[in-house]
């Protein structure tokens, strides 16, 4: 699911093009920052869909072995049990995976190799010769086949890495968000009743996290002057030109949160920035932004600005 950290990071990502772009309608930018968060999901709707047309494949790979100019017996006798996956049939019969298709309009047809492909590595593997042997039609038990189809094959094509890349554009950085989902979503689904089954949520609480994140790159933007001083006085000894603006731009909404957003522990907001330096920016800038969020942290508490509500928060 996503955090606090991945929406952090979809808010850099909205700021870095804002500052950018001619364009400085916020609104705009706004609406992107949710299409952004709402991007993850569709790729997760999209892997279910994929592993749905697999499972349904085993169905059009027994017509076309039944239907060889010289067929065996093997061919014509060929097990389709995964088709009727106990799992599969879950989420075929799961209104939020069908809402889902809908609004995204997802289909593999316009590349239906890529299903062909997938199934064809799973029919020769050993995990799917021991599934087709055994007669345990439980949703714990064929579960396993739909983990194996998405750890082992899915995860691991290159050609699906592809068609992710291209279909979304932060595919690499939110791969790990859409394994988490997947995962859920397995631990999710553990009723033989189709109806008690739930698709993982985004987030844990999207009404807060979306308040948080609007909040958050609204009040950056708005203050961005005010931040930007304090960030040119603690930098006084580098020039502005040799300081990355992903940089920049994370220290802003440091002094955000620490300033505007009362409910967030300080050691928290100065942690989950510094950490976020170490994955997108250069190999020194953990230290530099930890260095220089010190220096104005220290400044606020003195003007008795960072007013935290709750035990222990201003620490």
């Amino acid at each position: 699911m996503l955090n606090r950290r991945h929406l952090r990071v979809k808010v850099v990502q909205t700021l870095y093009a804002y500052s950018l772009s001619e364009d400085k309608d916020i609104k705009a930018f706004e609406k992107a920052l949710l299409q952004n968060v709402d991007e993850v999901y569709e790729m997760y709707i999209w892997t279910l869909n994929l592993l749905d047309e697999v499972a349904d494949y085993a169905l059009i790979d027994a017509e076309g072995r039944a239907n060889k100019f010289l067929p065996t017996e093997k061919d014509l006798s060929h097990n389709t049990k995964l088709s009727s996956n106990t799992f599969i049939e879950s989420l075929r019969q799961n209104p939020q995976y069908a809402e889902g298709v809908k609004k995204y309009g997802v289909s593999w047809n316009f590349d239906p190799e890529i299903v062909r492909t997938v199934f064809a590595q799973l029919k020769h593997s050993e995990d799917y010769a021991y599934y087709m042997q055994s007669s345990d039609r439980s949703i714990a038990v064929e579960k396993d086949i739909i983990k194996f189809i998405f750890k082992k094959i899915i995860l691991k094509s290159p050609v699906i890495e592809q068609v992710f890349e291209e279909k979304f554009i932060n595919w690499t950085v939110d791969k790990e968000v859409l394994q988490a989902l997947i995962a859920k979503t397995f631990k999710n689904f553990s009723s033989e009743e189709p109806r008690q089954n739930k698709l993982a949520e985004l987030t844990q609480n999207w009404y807060d996290d979306k308040d948080f994140i609007l909040n958050l790159i609204a009040k950056t933007i708005r203050y961005t002057n005010e931040y930007q001083k304090m960030i040119t006085e603690k930098t006084k000894n580098w020039e502005s030109d040799r300081i990355a603006l992903i940089d920049t731009l994370l220290m802003r909404m440091a002094i955000c949160e620490l300033v505007n957003f009362p409910s967030i522990p300080v050691k928290v907001t100065i942690n989950e920035y510094i950490e976020i330096s170490k994955v997108f920016s250069t190999l020194k800038s953990n230290t530099f932004i930890n260095g220089i969020l010190d220096k104005i942290l220290s400044d606020l508490n003195q003007d008795g600005r960072i007013q935290k509500q709750g035990r222990g928060l201003n620490n």
